[in-house]
């Protein structure tokens, strides 16, 4: 026979995970703003060098998808 856990184990383990998830988030969005930082980085540099990401990205949206080009 499995014994259930009480309300107050239960409450303690929702809390517990909880509070390692919200930690984990936080670590999640140090990442994030770190690669955004190096992302920025690599951006302003390129455009130092003369190359137009703008307008990279209209010519890519120009191009049609793979599945278009299967059919």
């Amino acid at each position: 026979m499995v014994a259930k856990a009480s309300n107050d184990e239960q409450v303690g383990f929702h809390k517990g995970a909880l509070a390692t998830l919200s930690k984990e988030r936080e670590e999640m969005l140090k990442i994030l703003t770190i690669v955004e930082q190096l992302m920025q980085m690599h951006i302003k540099e390129l455009k130092s060098l003369g190359v137009d990401l703008e307008k990279l990205a209209q010519q890519a949206k120009k191009k049609k998808p793979i599945e278009d080009l299967l059919k």
